[in-house]
C-alpha cells in the first residue's frame, strides 16, 4: 500500500552535511510510523530515527543525537534526515520505512515497508 523512494546519499568528508530525502506514495494517510535505519558492511541493520506520520515527538539513536534531524513534509509525502557533522562511522546504506500504526518503535521487524536504501559514505 506504500511505496517508499529514497535519495540524497553520497560521498562527504568527515564534518560535513547531507540530506536524505524519502518520498512515499500509495496509501499515505491514516495512522503511519515513519522510520530511519541504516546498515553498515558486516552490521546489522539498525535504528536511526523515527516518528508517527501525524506528528509528535521523533525518538533518535545515541548515536546521532544532536547530529541528525528527522522531519517530514506532510502535503508532498516527503521525509527528510538531515545528516550534520558526519562521521566515517556513519557509513552505511540508509533506509526510510513505514509501518500501519501510531506506536514508534526502534525495532527494524516491526516495520512493514522499506525503500531501496541509499548509500552514505563518509570519508576521513
Amino acid at each position: 500500500q506504500v511505496q517508499l523512494v529514497e535519495s540524497g546519499g553520497g560521498l562527504v568528508q568527515a564534518g560535513g552535511s547531507l540530506r536524505l530525502s524519502c518520498e512515499a506514495s500509495g496509501r499515505t494517510y491514516g495512522p503511519y510510523i515513519v522510520g530511519w535505519f541504516r546498515q553498515a558492511p558486516g552490521k546489522e541493520r539498525e535504528f536511526v530515527a523515527a516518528c508517527a506520520w501525524s506528528g509528535g515527538r521523533t525518538t533518535y539513536a545515541d548515536s546521532v543525537k544532536g547530529r541528525f534531524t528527522m522531519s517530514r513534509d506532510n502535503a508532498k509525502n516527503m521525509v527528510y534526515l538531515q545528516m550534520n557533522s558526519l562521521k566515517p562511522e556513519d557509513t552505511a546504506v540508509y533506509y526510510c520505512a513505514a509501518d500501519p500504526g501510531v506506536g514508534v518503535t526502534t525495532t527494524p521487524r516491526s516495520y512493514r515497508y522499506w525503500g531501496q536504501g541509499t548509500q552514505v559514505t563518509v570519508s576521513s
